[in-house]
């Protein structure tokens, strides 16, 4: 029996699957914790020796006889993140996260020395926002200059596991198009962005993979380590959103992924560029080289879990709840910027609940104002979507918001599209083991499929696709409108603060 493996970094754990191919089925699951060091200022960091010990544990949690069927590996990770290392490939610093805010005068700094927004967009495909790479090796450059002298390795999540599996440095198109020190039209590093932090980080960037290549072979030291094959192939990897656009199988044009997790992501695959001149759709490459257009929102199911917490109910118990309210919660809205915001740009965002009366102040209300407003975020990236030309058909929906049937029925009327459920382990580790596949069998076929691989791998629940209801549309059309509304008004004080 052969096997490949799926690892997926996330950002709250480490989650590792092993695929059987031929029977369809996956054979082990295992997942192990990950902390986070947060502060006041935005700072969200990690350590790369806690990804290593995750990584551990979660083999090591796997049979042994099993580990030795693995024949190709494929890593996702969380995007976004900033892994510095030194000559040796030793960290340098922590691991500075997707959702760290703290480098907002570095991006401010960066925008000012491009010449403006539009010359970034122009130049890279991506404005400068805190969320992105680029503006926290500037702060690495600002706030920890002994440190920065040292490097010599910039890597991201992916690239690191990558790199702890091999011995190499590799980066491929999707996650490195989400750096900010990239040219997603021409799918290689800009030396002009580059250089607008240092002459030396061009020097420090990994050499480009396409996604079809590996990233080399698990090597005797990690073979020993973690107890999996020495040689087994290593794919390129990529991005969480990316290889979990593999997973739910929006491998061709026309369907998108909406995930409901910690942060929100809306993404669809596409053929060509889909460049946004706004910033607010973020023009990234997909990890089957192609490009992936993707939203993504800091706050998705944080306000649930928030008042949830308040209001002291389980998960059945909230939506139960929220079910019992009209849609748009009586007038209530709420803005769910707890961390701050990415889309729209509104780093020192904060949350707030709007349109309170003494008649509409009740739990049913604040729970489906919770709930929608996930949603109502994730609208701004179709709008976005729409006024580029993407023909959206279907929306492939994941996450841990995706088993709540309340919240399928607010994203099919919200976004008034057909939602559809990826049935069983669709998600960015099953990606990540279907692309280990397709580098697998590129060693012996280079004309293999990605998009056969997925069909043959991929599948939707039968009658879980929720379908538009017209009325509701109108309903959510009224509701967004007043979404909007709040946004408009409370969004100049955010950017003052």
């Amino acid at each position: 029996m052969k096997t490949v493996c799926g690892i997926d970094l996330g950002t709250q754990s480490c989650k590792v699957v092993v695929y059987d191919y031929e029977k369809k089925a996956v054979l082990a699951r295992t997942t192990a914790p990950v902390d986070m060091i947060a502060e006041n200022d935005g700072t969200r960091e990690q350590k790369a020796e806690w990804y290593d010990a995750a990584l551990l544990t979660c083999f090591t949690g796997i049979d042994a006889n099993l580990r030795q069927s693995i024949a190709a590996i494929g890593v996702s990770g969380h995007q976004h993140s900033l892994v510095p290392l030194d000559e040796a490939g030793k960290p340098l610093y922590n691991v500075k996260l997707w959702c760290d805010t703290a480098t907002v005068s570095e991006c401010e700094q960066l925008t000012k020395a491009a010449g403006g927004e539009a010359k970034l967009i122009a130049e890279t495909g991506l404005p400068m926002r805190p969320g992105y790479t680029a503006p926290k090796v500037q702060w690495l450059k600002n706030h920890k200059p002994e440190a920065f002298a040292k490097l010599q390795h910039i890597l991201l999540s992916h690239d690191y596991i990558n790199f702890l599996l091999t011995g190499e440095y590799r980066a491929e198109y999707g996650d490195a198009s989400g750096t900010a020190l990239f040219d997603v039209r021409k799918r290689q590093w800009s030396s002009i962005v580059c250089n607008l932090i240092d002459p030396k980080v061009a020097g420090c960037l990994p050499k480009l993979i396409s996604s079809d290549q590996s990233a080399g072979k698990v090597s005797a030291a990690a073979a020993q380590k973690y107890g999996i094959p020495q040689g087994a192939v290593v794919a390129a990897g990529g991005g969480d959103n990316m290889m979990g656009g593999i997973g739910t199988g929006t491998v061709r044009d026309g369907s998108l992924t909406m995930s409901l997790g910690t942060s929100g992501t809306l993404f669809g695959y596409s053929n060509t560029p889909v460049i946004d001149p706004t910033g607010n759709l973020a023009a990234f490459c997909s990890s089957t080289n192609g490009w992936l257009p993707l939203l993504c929102t800091m706050n998705c199911t944080v306000a649930s879990e928030e008042f949830r917490d308040l209001l002291g109910l389980d998960v059945k118990a909230f939506d139960a709840e929220a079910a019992k309210a009209p849609i748009g919660a009586d007038g209530i809205v709420v803005l769910p910027f707890f961390n701050g915001e990415r889309t729209p740009n509104l780093p020192n965002g904060r949350a707030s609940i709007n349109g309170v009366t003494a008649a509409n102040f009740n739990r049913q209300n604040l729970a489906r104002a919770a709930l929608e407003s996930a949603i109502f975020g994730m609208r701004i990236g179709l709008e976005g979507f729409n006024e580029l030309g993407y023909k959206a058909k279907e929306i492939r929906l994941t996450g841990g918001g995706a088993k709540s049937p309340l919240w399928r029925s607010i994203a099919a009327n919200v976004m008034n599209l057909p939602v559809c459920i990826p049935a069983g382990d669709a998600d960015a580790a099953l990606g990540g083991a279907i692309q280990a596949l397709w580098a697998l069998e590129r060693q012996t076929n280079p004309n293999a499929s990605i998009e056969a691989l997925v069909d043959a791998h991929v599948v939707l629940e039968g009658g879980a696709t929720v379908k538009a209801d017209p009325a509701s549309v109108a309903a959510y059309n009224k509701a967004y409108g007043e979404y909007s509304r709040y946004l408009g008004a409370l969004s100049p004080l955010y950017k003052n603060s």
